[in-house]
């Protein structure tokens, strides 16, 4: 029989050109396959976890968390631990719940003793890490984390105090209230009374925001100073009022975080509780007049226009979660949700970056600030500007997860 050459060609042409499209895509296939195989994190997820993903893609361990070189009891990873907790009631995903019982752990030992941990020093950040505690010693009942609590009861039966009661921000900073302290003590001193005290110290806990609001507060703005200073003998206090030189948003951020977290643990009968969603809504109403019209808050929260400050990640991420958590809980009236909503975009429009792998960074935070010290801090404009910026800091991370939260993004 005679093969026709056309025929041959065409059946070759056509059998070549399947199997060239059948390996393209093929190759196509898997390309995708190793593309979806090499992201960190879904980027398909939710704000709250696309972070927390992201910082458990940095440190695996929690302990690592800001840089650490071994594990300590900080401020900072309590922060970031808590956030995964409130993470995992909202997913049920146990790595985020598994993140945070790594650090309890590894910081906690077979007695109970928090390793690392010098109560003799009175430093009021160290107590912030405890909060993480209640929910697994309700979850495990393992004594070691209510012996772990009840040291950091201790610390706050010992703590110094100002002559009107205030809690000192540490043994090295006497007479001093920062507004960061309320947050670091607060909270935890709340639920530790209403869980183990039947709620015995709640009014000494709404004291401390009664002596903040007392003589920390500009009642020209409304914002309330980052210390304040009894004695007057700080360099950096006002000799009249004790009051330190600015307003920085960070500080205001925690103290308006103290004031939403601490105000769950309230009962509706408490005569203290009006009290202090009074103070709430007058510090939103003071910070939301210096918001910007990205949503963002600047550094030196009152003073936008000046040269050098900067839209700072942390002070907005904080900022935003009281408001928002405030209008959730109905504490601040819905209006203020527009304001927490803008917040929130201007982080991810302005300060969030997302390399190829999914990984979400968090820009422009500052890294510390504090006053007075060694070197010494003045709490001046050109104090608070100069100071390091750092990405990712974990004061900016934590509580972008919870402001996700709380607006469900």
């Amino acid at each position: 029989m005679k093969i026709n050459k056309v025929s041959i060609y065409t059946l070759f042409l056509a059998t070549t050109f399947t199997f060239t499209t059948s390996c393209k895509e093929q190759k196509k296939e898997n390309t995708n396959e190793e593309t979806t195989q090499e992201l960190a994190v879904d980027s398909t997820k939710k704000w709250s976890e696309r972070m927390a993903l992201s910082i458990i893609h940095r440190n695996p361990e929690a302990w690592q968390i800001d840089h650490a070189k071994r594990p300590k009891w900080d401020y900072v990873h309590g922060l970031v631990s808590l956030s995964m907790q409130a993470l995992y009631k909202e997913t049920s995903n146990d790595i985020y719940y598994n993140y945070a019982k790594q650090y309890a752990d590894e910081l906690i030992d077979s007695t109970g003793k928090i390793i690392n941990y010098d109560l003799q020093k009175y430093n009021i950040d160290m107590i912030n890490a405890g909060k993480i505690l209640f929910d697994l010693y309700a979850k495990t009942e393992d004594e070691r984390y209510r012996i772990a609590m009840d040291t950091l009861r201790l610390q706050l039966k010992g703590q110094p105090r100002t002559e009107s009661g205030g809690f000192w921000h540490k043994k090295r900073y006497p007479n001093q209230m920062w507004l960061d302290g309320l947050y670091m003590g607060a909270p935890f001193y709340a639920e530790y009374t209403t869980t183990f005290e039947d709620g015995k110290a709640l009014d000494d806990i709404a004291k401390q925001f009664e002596l903040i609001q007392k003589n920390a507060k500009d009642n020209e703005t409304g914002l309330l100073y980052h210390g304040w200073d009894e004695s007057r003998e700080m360099e950096w206090a006002n000799k009249k009022t004790g009051t330190s030189p600015n307003f920085w948003s960070r500080s205001l951020g925690w103290y308006g975080m103290a004031l939403v977290d601490v105000l769950d643990f309230y009962p509706e009968e408490h005569p203290k509780k009006k009290e202090l969603i009074e103070y709430l809504n007058e510090l939103a109403v003071a910070v939301v007049k210096v918001q910007d019209k990205t949503g963002l808050w600047y550094q030196v929260t009152n003073m936008g226009d000046r040269e050098g400050n900067y839209l700072e990640a942390s002070g907005t991420a904080m900022l935003t979660y009281m408001l928002a958590k405030g209008v959730n809980k109905g504490y601040l009236p819905k209006s203020f949700q527009k304001n927490a909503d803008l917040g929130f975009n201007g982080l991810t429009e302005k300060l969030i970056k997302v390399d190829e792998k999914g990984v979400v960074t968090i820009t422009e935070v500052c890294a510390v600030a504090g006053l007075g010290g060694n070197p010494y801090r003045d709490g001046s404009y050109e104090y608070y500007i100069n100071e390091t910026k750092k990405d990712n800091d974990p004061k900016a991370t934590g509580p972008f997860i919870l402001a996700a939260i709380e607006l469900n993004k």
